[in-house]
């Protein structure tokens, strides 16, 4: 299975404390029969709402694949430490690809008009 996980951490942490921890992400997937597939750290960002007194904090996000041992395993390191203020793991699905559509058929050159056809004697007259 593959997850995308993002964690953000405390603002006061240095960012070497924060490469830190995102090794100790990896280095615990792997333990746990996972791969991770790719890490961007995304530096210290403004939050929408303030979380335990902290008005920013440093974006991490991981691309992995493993077991749902591995996503207990990281979530569980995430609770325990207290430097990790917020985390979201989530499944990623292949993408299905949409039928392809019918061709249309081509509008013809004239104009298509409304003609009424009804006999002017089943009107009722005007008077």
């Amino acid at each position: 299975m593959n997850y995308e996980s993002t964690f953000i951490c405390s603002p006061e942490l240095p960012v070497e404390k924060v490469e830190e921890l995102t090794a100790k992400v990896t280095k615990l997937v792997e333990t746990s029969k996972g791969t991770v597939k790719t890490v961007q750290q995304l530096g210290k960002k403004r939050l929408a709402y303030s979380i335990s007194k902290f008005r920013e904090g440093s974006y991490v996000f991981m691309e992995l694949s493993g077991e749902g041992e591995t996503v207990n395993a990281i979530e569980n390191f995430f609770k325990l430490n207290d430097s990790v203020i917020r985390y979201l793991t989530v499944k990623v699905e292949k993408k299905k690809k949409a039928a392809p559509k019918p061709a249309e058929k081509p509008a013809s050159a004239e104009p298509a008009t409304e003609v009424n056809n009804e006999p002017a004697a089943e009107h009722a007259p005007l008077a």
